[in-house]
C-alpha cells in the first residue's frame, strides 16, 4: 500500500506499507519530499519509491494498492501522453509493462488508512528525520 500527504506551502511525505499475501506487515517506510507540493505528484513519487524498492529486492509478484485513482487508471491504461505528471508517470508505465507480475489497483481511503497514517507521521517529523525512515516499530505499537 502507498499514500501521500502534503503540508501546503511547506513539504510532503509518503507512506509505504509492504504486506505478505496473508496481510502481515513486512515493512513500513516513510519518505519525505521537501520539494513537492502537488498532491498527485506526491502520490506518484511515493508509488515510484515503492516500485523501485520492490525491484531492488528482485520481487516479481507484487500488487500495489493505493487510493490515487487518476494515477492508477493512467498506469493501467498506459496513458502518459499530455500528462502534467510527465516523465515519472511514463517511467512507471514502462516498469509495469516490463514486469508482468506487477499490478496496481485502486482501494478506497478506508482500505488504505495504514499507509495514510504512515505518510502523516513522516510529514509530522519533517525535518527531524532523514528523507527515509522505517516506521515498522511505530506502526506495531499502534496496532
Amino acid at each position: 500500500m502507498w499514500d501521500g500527504a502534503v503540508r501546503s506551502g511547506s513539504h510532503s511525505a509518503g507512506g509505504l506499507v509492504l504486506l505478505t499475501p496473508d496481510r502481515e506487515v513486512l515493512l513500513v517506510k516513510g519518505v519525505q519530499f521537501p520539494w513537492i507540493e502537488d498532491p498527485l505528484m506526491v502520490e506518484l513519487v511515493t508509488l515510484r519509491e515503492a516500485v523501485l524498492w520492490c525491484q531492488s529486492f528482485g520481487w516479481a509478484d507484487i500488487t500495489f494498492e493505493g487510493d490515487a485513482k487518476i494515477i492508477i487508471d493512467k498506469i493501467n491504461l498506459r496513458e502518459a501522453r499530455d500528462s502534467p505528471l510527465g516523465a515519472v508517470l511514463d517511467e512507471l508505465i514502462q516498469i509495469f509493462a516490463g514486469n508482468p507480475g506487477f499490478s496496481v489497483r485502486f482501494v478506497g481511503r478506508r482500505s488504505n488508512r495504514v499507509a495514510h497514517l504512515v505518510a502523516r507521521k513522516a510529514l509530522s517529523l519533517f525535518p527531524t528525520m532523514g528523507l527515509s525512515f522505517d516506521f515498522r516499530a511505530w506502526l506495531v505499537s499502534r496496532i
